[in-house]
C-alpha cells in the first residue's frame, strides 16, 4: 500500500490505485497514469487534510457580515436601476412615453430590451405582429430599465414611463394550454433543438400549437416486454411550479470604462456572465471582467448575465457611471427562473421475480415560456430493464421561464418511478428493498454503490420495523418510506487552477470558478493543503474572478469534480519545483524531499529540514507559480465499467394526522455516495440543504396562478410557503467512500443526488402511514383528506 505522501509517478506509466467501496473490502488495482500525473492518494483515511470535517473558509466573514455579496458592492457615483416590467401576460407595446421620467431630477439613464432579449428565442419572427418592441409573454417579463440617484428614485421614476399595451388572449393552465383553440404563446411552427427531457436533446422537435414535441427514446421493444410482463402497475403524478427562493436575489453592479467593463454579480458561472455579455455586447472578452467574490445561494437559475445584467451594462455606458440593478422577491417568483410543473403517466411491468420487462412513460410539463420541463432521464437509466419508451413534450403558457434546478428533471420523474417501485413489490409480495436490490444492477450508474447504501441506511433508520401499508389506526399514523437517487457524473474540462508559492511563504489558489455556497473555497483550500504539506487554513483561496484562469460554472454536482484534479496537479507541480530549488541546500535528491508540518524535510533523512518560508526565500523571482488544467478522466481497465453515476438512497419516517391531513416529517436517513469524500462537513450542510429543500418541494411550495390575469397571487415569502426551522426533521448522513481511480482526487458532486428522493420517501411513507397514495405535489392537508375520503366511500361501496 503506497504511503500518502508519495506523489511521485512510477515510470512504467501506471500505478496503484484504491478501488472500491470504503463498506467493502478495498483493493489495489495498477491502472494507467498519465503522463505528469500525481500519483493516487491513498484512501481518506490515510490522508492528512482531504477527507476530514473542515470548516467553512471565509465562514467567518459570512457570519459576521463582512463577506461582500453583489447588493454590498458599493462604488462611487454608483446609480440605482430599476427595471420596467409588463404587467400582463401577453400584450402588444403600442407606443412608449418616457417624457416624464426624463423629466425627473434623479433621473441619469434609460435602455428598453430589444426583440431579441428578454425572452427564450423560441418565436418565429415572420409570424409576429410588426412592431419595434419585443412580444410580451408573461407578467413580470422585462421591458427596460432606468438609473436614477436612488433605489427610491429609481423605483418612483420606473412607474412614471407611460405605455400603452394592446391585450392579447393568453393561457396560464398546462391543461388549458393544450387545447387545440388555446391562445398560442409563440405564433408558427418552431423547429428548434429539444430540451423537454429536463437535460438537453439533440435533433429538432415539432410544434403543435402550445405543445413541443414530443422527444422520444426508445430502448428494446415495449409491446413485446408488457406482453412478457406477469404484474403491470401504473399511475398518473403531477408536480407542481417550485420557484428558486434562493436567500440572494440575481443582481448585478455594472462599471462601464473606456478600458472595459466589469460586473460583480451574483452567479453561478463566472466565464458564462462573460460570454454572454462579450456577445450581446459586441466586445472582446478581455475587456469584460466578472467578479463573484461571495454568493447567496444559486440552483440552476444564475447563469449567464441574463436581460437584467444587459440593462446594468448598458445603463452604465449611457450614464458614465456604475449602475447597481437588483431583483425584488417578487421579480424573483414570477420571472428569474423555476422548476417546471409536469404530468406524468408511467406504466411497468415485470415478472413474478421482479424481473422488468417493460417501461412506459408519458410526460408533459411547462416551464412557461421556455422549454426543459422534461422529467428527465431516471426512469430510462436507473434500473434495468430490456424494453424502455418515454415520449417528453414541453407545454408553452403565458408564465416566466423555467430554468435548471437542483437535479432538473429528477426530482419528478423519481416521485413517479419510487411509487410505482413501492406499488409493484407490494403487488409481488416482496420488500420495496429487496426488490431494488433484484433490478438495480447496472454497474455503469452505480448499482454496487447504491446496494451498500441501502444496507446501511436500512440498519441505520430500522427498516426492519416497517409494517403493511395503513396498519397504524386512529388519528396519529406513522409510516416508513424510501426512494432511489441517481444523477449522471459530470465532468467540465474548462476547468484551471493556479497555484503560487511566494516568497514570504505564502501558498495562493486563483480561478475563476465561483463558490456559490457550497463550500468550494474549503476543498479547494484541502487540495492544495494535502499537496504541500500544510493545513488548509494556510492557504489563500482567491476564485470567482474572471482575471484568473478559467473555472467551470457551479452546476449539476460538477464543480468538485471538475476542479480539484486541476488544483491538485497545479499545486504538485509548485511542489516539484520547489524540491529542486531546496535539494541543494538539504543536500538531498528532490524525490526523497516532503512537505510536513510547515517544513521540507527529507525521507532519508529526517533531521534535515527548512521551515516552508526559508525554503520559498530561495527563490530568485517573487513566486513559484504554476497553472492546471482539467485533464479527461482516466481511462479504465479495458473491461471495467466506467460508473457514471452518483447514487443515494434515503428514508423516510413521518406522522400522518387523519383529521387535518397535516404530514410532518420526523425523520430522514440519507447515505449518499460522492467518490471521494472530500470535506464530510460540508457534504454533510449539502445534504441536508437538499433534504430540506425536498420537504420544502413535497409539502409546501407551490406558486398560484390568477388564471383570469395571469398573475402570481403568492410572490413573496408570507404566501409563498416554505419549510421553516420547526418543519425540518432529525436528519441522520452516512457517507459511502467510493474509490473509482478517475482522476487525481477521484471526487465527485453531491448538490442534485439529495433533492432526487426525498419526495417520494415521503409519499411512500405518507401510502405506508394511511394506505392511500397520493400522486400529485405538494401533499397539501386538503389533498391527504381528499384522497382519505375517496377511500372511505370506495370502502363503503
Amino acid at each position: 500500500m503506497p504511503a500518502s505522501d508519495d506523489h511521485t509517478s512510477p515510470p512504467t506509466g501506471t500505478a496503484k490505485f484504491p478501488i472500491g467501496i470504503s463498506q467493502e473490502q478495498l483493493r489495489w488495482e495498477e491502472r494507467p497514469l498519465p503522463v505528469g500525473a500525481p500519483a493516487p492518494w491513498a484512501p481518506n483515511a490515510e490522508l492528512r487534510v482531504v477527507g476530514k470535517p473542515t470548516a467553512r473558509a471565509g465562514g467567518h466573514l459570512e457570519v459576521t457580515g463582512r463577506a461582500r455579496y453583489t447588493a454590498d458592492v458599493q462604488l462611487p457615483g454608483m446609480l440605482h436601476a430599476r427595471r420596467i416590467c409588463s404587467p400582463h401576460p401577453h400584450a402588444r407595446i403600442k407606443s412608449i412615453d418616457t417624457t416624464r421620467a426624463q423629466q425627473h431630477p434623479d433621473f441619469r439613464a434609460l435602455q428598453l430590451l430589444d426583440r431579441s432579449i428578454g425572452v427564450p428565442s423560441l418565436r418565429d419572427p415572420s409570424q409576429e405582429l410588426a412592431s419595434p418592441y419585443p412580444i410580451l409573454r408573461y407578467v413580470g417579463q422585462p421591458i427596460g430599465a432606468i438609473a436614477a440617484t436612488t433605489p427610491e428614485a429609481a423605483e418612483e421614476i420606473a412607474r412614471l414611463v407611460d405605455i400603452e399595451y394592446e391585450l392579447m388572449p393568453f393561457t396560464a393552465d398546462l391543461d388549458q394550454a393544450q387545447r387545440a383553440n388555446a391562445p398560442l404563446v409563440y405564433p408558427g411552427p418552431v423547429d428548434m433543438a429539444g430540451t423537454a427531457g429536463g437535460g438537453g436533446a439533440a435533433g429538432g422537435l415539432a410544434q403543435h400549437g402550445n405543445v413541443r414535441g414530443p422527444l422520444r427514446t426508445v430502448r428494446g421493444d415495449i409491446a413485446t416486454g408488457f406482453t412478457a410482463a406477469e404484474v403491470v402497475v401504473e399511475g398518473e403524478f403531477r408536480t407542481q411550479v417550485q420557484t428558486h427562493s434562493a436567500l440572494e436575489p440575481h443582481g448585478v453592479v455594472a462599471d462601464w470604462r473606456e478600458d472595459g467593463l466589469t460586473v460583480y454579480a451574483s452567479t453561478q458561472g463566472t466565464a458564462s456572465v462573460q460570454d454572454e455579455l462579450a456577445e450581446v455586447l459586441d466586445l472582446d472578452k478581455s475587456r469584460i471582467r466578472v467578479i463573484a467574490e461571495f454568493m447567496g445561494g444559486g440552483f440552476g437559475a444564475k447563469f449567464g448575465a441574463g436581460s437584467y445584467g444587459v440593462l446594468a451594462a448598458r445603463l452604465s455606458r449611457q450614464a458614465k457611471a456604475p449602475v447597481r440593478l437588483v431583483l425584488d422577491r417578487a421579480e424573483e417568483h414570477q420571472s428569474a427562473g423555476n422548476r417546471p410543473a409536469t404530468a406524468q403517466r408511467l406504466r411497468i411491468g415485470a415478472r413474478r421475480d421482479g424481473t422488468l420487462t417493460a417501461i412506459e412513460l408519458s410526460s408533459v410539463g411547462t416551464a412557461g415560456v421556455a422549454t426543459g420541463a422534461g422529467v428527465g432521464l431516471i426512469a430510462e437509466r436507473l434500473y434495468a430493464c430490456p424494453n424502455f419508451q418515454s415520449e417528453q413534450s414541453d407545454v408553452f403558457i403565458h408564465a416566466g421561464p423555467g430554468c435548471a434546478m437542483r437535479a432538473p428533471g429528477f426530482p419528478q420523474g423519481a416521485f413517479g418511478l419510487e411509487q410505482c417501485i413501492d406499488e409493484l413489490a407490494e403487488r409481488l409480495g416482496v420488500d420495496p428493498l429487496a426488490l431494488r436490490d433484484r433490478i438495480d444492477v447496472r454497474e455503469e450508474s452505480g448499482a454496487l454503490a447504491r446496494r451498500v447504501e441501502r444496507r446501511i441506511g436500512a440498519e441505520r433508520f430500522g427498516w426492519a420495523r416497517r409494517r403493511p401499508a395503513g396498519s397504524d389506526r386512529g388519528t396519529l399514523r406513522r409510516g416508513l418510506g424510501v426512494a432511489q437517487a441517481y444523477w449522471p457524473r459530470i465532468v467540465r474540462l474548462n476547468a484551471a487552477c493556479e497555484v503560487r508559492l511566494l516568497r514570504d511563504g505564502t501558498v495562493e489558489l486563483r480561478s475563476g470558478v465561483q463558490d456559490i455556497g457550497t463550500g468550494t473555497r474549503t476543498v479547494l483550500a484541502q487540495v492544495v493543503a494535502e499537496e504541500l504539506g500544510l493545513l488548509a487554513r494556510d492557504i489563500v483561496v482567491r476564485i470567482g474572478d474572471t482575471q484568473f484562469p478559467a473555472g467551470p460554472s457551479s452546476g449539476g454536482s460538477a464543480t468538485t469534480a471538475s476542479i480539484t484534479p486541476a488544483a491538485r496537479e497545479a499545486a504538485a507541480m509548485v511542489r516539484r519545483e520547489l524540491f529542486e530549488l531546496v535539494a541543494p541546500r538539504l543536500k538531498s535528491h528532490p524525490d526523497t524531499l516532503a512537505i510536513v508540518d510547515g517544513a521540507v524535510t527529507s525521507h532519508t533523512q529526517p533531521a534535515r529540514r527548512l521551515p516552508l518560508r526559508k525554503a520559498a526565500a530561495l527563490m530568485k523571482g517573487k513566486a513559484i507559480s504554476a497553472t492546471a488544467q482539467r485533464r479527461p478522466d482516466y481511462e479504465p481497465p479495458a473491461g471495467v465499467a466506467v460508473v457514471a453515476g452518483l447514487g443515494g438512497v434515503q428514508f423516510a419516517e413521518v406522522v400522518v394526522d387523519t383529521e387535518t391531513g397535516i404530514i410532518r416529517v420526523e425523520r430522514v436517513v440519507a447515505v449518499h455516495d460522492c467518490g471521494r469524500p472530500m470535506n464530510p462537513l460540508g457534504i454533510e450542510n449539502q445534504i441536508n440543504g437538499g433534504i430540506i429543500q425536498g420537504i420544502s418541494y413535497a409539502l409546501y411550495e407551490d406558486r398560484h396562478l390568477d388564471l383570469a390575469t395571469g398573475r402570481m397571487l403568492n410572490p413573496n415569502f408570507e404566501q409563498y410557503k416554505i419549510a421553516s426551522a420547526w418543519e425540518v426533521p432529525a436528519i441522520e448522513i452516512a457517507l459511502v467512500e467510493e474509490y473509482r481511480g478517475r482522476s487525481s482526487t477521484d471526487a465527485s458532486g453531491v448538490g442534485e443526488p439529495p433533492a432526487i428522493p426525498t419526495a417520494a420517501s415521503i409519499a411512500n411513507a405518507v401510502y405506508n402511514a394511511i394506505g392511500v397514495r397520493i400522486r400529485t405535489l405538494p401533499m397539501t392537508p386538503a389533498r391527504v383528506l381528499e384522497a382519505l375520503a375517496t377511500t372511505r366511500t370506495e370502502a363503503r361501496a
